[in-house]
């Protein structure tokens, strides 16, 4: 069972929402996830972006590897900076 850190399409039509989610890597993208760690919605101004970090960093030390959009927000919520850099930001 590989695991993968992806993002789930939600929202309606024209109008998209992200979930960032942990689900087999043959499962189908909006289909069963093990587990949501947060959401990110790229149309609001400024961009949101909200991620559990402790839930995150338990899926990546069990093997959960991130594509390539999920590493990217994940960077971008401070995820793998320690918890003192990410309290002064």
């Amino acid at each position: 069972m590989a695991l993968k850190i992806r993002l789930r399409r939600m929202g309606r039509k024209n109008a998209p929402t992200y979930r960032i989610v942990v689900a087999e890597s043959s499962a189908p993208r909006d289909g069963r996830i093990v587990e949501s760690l947060g959401h990110y919605n790229g149309r609001t101004d400024p961009k949101t972006l909200s991620v559990n970090r402790a839930r995150s960093l338990y899926w990546i030390e069990r093997g959960a590897t991130p594509t390539d959009t999920a590493l990217a927000l994940l960077k971008k919520a401070g995820i793998f900076r320690s918890e003192e850099e990410a309290s002064l930001l």
